[in-house]
């Protein structure tokens, strides 16, 4: 985790989805509190592409610090509050 570069952009998502309500439009087949936000919600927000807005997803649900979930044919993105409480945890002690 400590070897990837930190990125403005996923400290952007990260901050956007603590609150994904303020900074989100309501999606049709999840709630974007409960369940999380979609790839294209994200892509649009950043003005990026879908596939590049996915690529920052993705990296950080594989860091543990976002939680994918399905539904139907979609994914949906929300934060990990635990594990991001973790690796605040971990920092603050000088690791």
């Amino acid at each position: 985790m400590l070897r990837i570069p930190v990125h403005g952009t996923r400290l952007d998502v990260l901050e956007w989805l603590k609150d994904p309500a303020a900074h989100f439009p309501p999606q049709h087949h999840a709630d974007v509190v409960t369940h999380g936000v979609r790839v294209e919600l994200v892509a649009a927000k950043l003005g990026v592409s879908r596939r590049v807005a996915e690529t920052h997803l993705e990296l950080l649900a594989g860091l543990g610090l976002l939680r994918a979930t399905r539904i139907r044919r979609r994914t949906y993105y929300r934060r990990d509050e635990v594990r991001i409480a973790e690796v605040a945890r971990m920092f603050e002690k000088g690791w």
